[in-house]
């Protein structure tokens, strides 16, 4: 049965009016009604422009130049304004906090309906209903802030559901969850598709996890052009993932790796029901995994016994007798479901909060005397969430500011800042707004930031959130070579466990304030208990060497962690 198209851009081309190239060209593009679809691309590819011309944010909010047509529902969209258009499309961004307008979830999913003049009693029924599809009727007197990041984005659905909109748009939707919420994420977004018989459009750089539930299309933009639009079996079985630059998922890798041709009749989409011959995955054996060394690197943090709650009236601490120790030199990373302590780890340790009680040891040195900026020339900190440490408009700026206040010279400071903003991809952009930025824009600029004091120990919080594969695999490349080089300590807090297994040398596993694991990323991610405590997700390079019957599962996510740094180690050796 033929559906009618919910969207359809035929030949349409915009630029934005502060730039000389367009950022979509010559888009011709039909989704129906009904369809459930994701769209996947680059970073900067052009993927937020068509969503937000989609939603009416362009032309109405990003002004510009615009060829062709779009049509909502058989409706010229350049002829509807953003009330109109909103009764048609509606949508949940990426950065959750962004979207919040009211003092609770339950004032937050009402707002649109009491612009709407709704009655007070039709109001409090359809928040209630709206509230039951997404599971949060428990949450409603809740604050914003003392909401998860996945409860965050429930709320913002719940308040899309209220205008009953035929097109519902997800913004990168995974990209701030831990990967048990992020699996809820995508299991509420198929529910209410099956449910509602709705058009949903995902935009995710997260293939692996966005394909947890099916979907009708994939559709790859790469520098404003589509390139593909293929159902998830034919596009997984192409060559579009690699020339593209985006991840494909773990076991289609290692498939590849032990010389099995992937095809669209295997349903590589779907591990679970994925068809192929075991016997090349058994002889397979790759590199084996470096060897410990004899003598462990000496540590350059020490915590003790560390305790934190925030306030007396906090419903329970943040950290719980926490001690561990990170080595001068490795790639630590802290993983752990939204809330589990992370977060406030990295606060002590920069000096932000105090712990009581608990130690904190720099080299060696109590550094509860130290004061904030006398550690953060030692120890950098990268925030969740790029919003909260931008300061000034210009990117230049941005970038100068820790340089400036030390006191350097201009030429000084304009030679490292470009350094910075270079490895961190943004140097064509140095004399941009910050606000041209989109949110993984930013975050490479709050990195650039910290990489100009060249500091001694680097903390990012989710270094990827927002970024596609190749753009955090090469800021990932050059902080390790970095680390290398000059000794500098990483500690990644992060959901993402392809960063965790290719990058880090030891995983700190949190959970509800405690330290519950301290071992090899491999070894957390094959444990199901550690797994299910701290909400995270089986590497699928497990679920495929056990569905080969491999002996050692573990042993094989090992050796493939190897052949993939080996593999970056000679591609580096190459490109130099």
């Amino acid at each position: 049965m033929n559906r009618p198209a919910a969207i359809r851009f035929d030949n349409f081309t915009f630029r934005y009016r502060t730039q000389a190239e367009p950022s979509l060209y010559s888009i011709n593009l039909t989704i129906n009604s009904g369809e459930k679809v994701l769209i996947a691309g680059p970073s900067g590819s052009g993927k937020s422009t068509l969503i937000h011309c989609i939603n009416g944010l362009i032309p109405h909010a990003f002004t510009g130049a615009a060829e062709g047509s779009l049509f909502i529902f058989g409706e010229d969209a350049a002829k509807m304004n953003i009330p109109a258009i909103s009764k048609k499309a509606g949508t949940v961004l990426q950065d959750t906090d962004g979207q919040f307008v009211a003092l609770t979830a339950a004032e937050d999913i009402a707002f649109a309906a009491e612009n709407d003049c709704v009655p007070v009693d039709e109001i409090r029924r359809r928040v209630i209903e709206a509230a039951g599809l997404v599971q949060m009727e428990e949450h409603l007197d809740k604050a914003p802030q003392d909401l998860s990041g996945g409860q965050k984005q429930r709320i913002s659905i719940a308040g899309i559901l209220m205008e009953n909109t035929d097109i519902l748009l997800f913004d990168e939707p995974l990209a701030n969850l831990d990967p048990a919420a992020g699996k809820e994420a995508v299991e509420l977004i198929d529910d209410l598709h099956r449910g509602t018989g709705k058009t949903v459009i995902i935009v995710e750089h997260r293939l692996e996890d966005a394909l947890h539930r099916p979907v009708d299309r994939i559709i790859v933009i790469d520098k404003g052009r589509i390139t593909a639009d293929m159902n998830p079996s034919e596009l997984l079985a192409s060559e579009v993932l690699r020339n593209t630059g985006l991840r494909e998922p773990l076991y289609i890798s290692g498939l590849r790796y032990a010389g099995i041709t992937v095809r669209a009749e295997n349903r590589p989409e779907d591990l679970a029901r994925l068809s192929f011959d075991p016997a090349p995955m058994r002889e397979w054996k790759g590199p084996p995994p470096a060897a410990e060394e004899k003598k462990p690197a000496p540590a350059v943090l020490e915590i003790r016994n560390l305790s934190f709650s925030y306030g007396d009236g906090a419903e329970k601490p943040a950290l719980i007798d926490v001690s561990l120790e990170i080595r001068k030199g490795e790639c630590f990373c802290i993983a752990g479901k939204n809330g589990a302590g992370k977060s406030t780890l990295a606060k002590i340790i920069c000096g932000f909060v105090k712990p009581s009680p608990g130690t904190v040891f720099y080299d060696g040195k109590d550094i509860a005397p130290l004061s904030i900026r006398e550690r953060a020339s030692r120890i950098g900190y990268v925030m969740q969430n790029p919003n909260q440490m931008i300061s000034f408009p210009m990117i230049y700026d941005e970038a100068a500011l820790s340089l400036r206040t030390a006191g350097l010279a201009e030429n000084e400071v304009r030679e490292k800042v470009y350094g910075a903003l270079s490895v961190c991809g943004l140097y064509p952009f140095r004399n941009w707004p910050v606000s041209a930025l989109s949110y993984g824009q930013k975050k490479r600029l709050t990195i650039a930031s910290v990489l100009v004091m060249n500091v001694e120990v680097l903390i990012l919080d989710e270094p990827t959130a927002g970024q596609d594969f190749r753009r955090y695999s090469e800021i990932m490349e050059f902080l390790s070579d970095l680390g290398k080089q000059k000794d500098i300590t990483l500690i990644l807090i992060t959901h993402d466990m392809h960063l965790m297994l290719e990058y880090s040398d030891r995983t700190a596993a949190f959970s509800e304030g405690r330290l519950i694991a301290l071992d090899s990323p491999a070894a957390v991610l094959t444990d199901d208990g550690i797994i299910e405590k701290a909400c995270l997700k089986r590497t699928s390079l497990y679920d495929l060497a056990v569905m080969s019957g491999i002996d050692d599962p573990r042993l094989y996510v090992e050796r493939f962690i190897a052949w993939e740094r080996n593999m970056r180690e000679t591609a580096r050796g190459a490109a130099v």
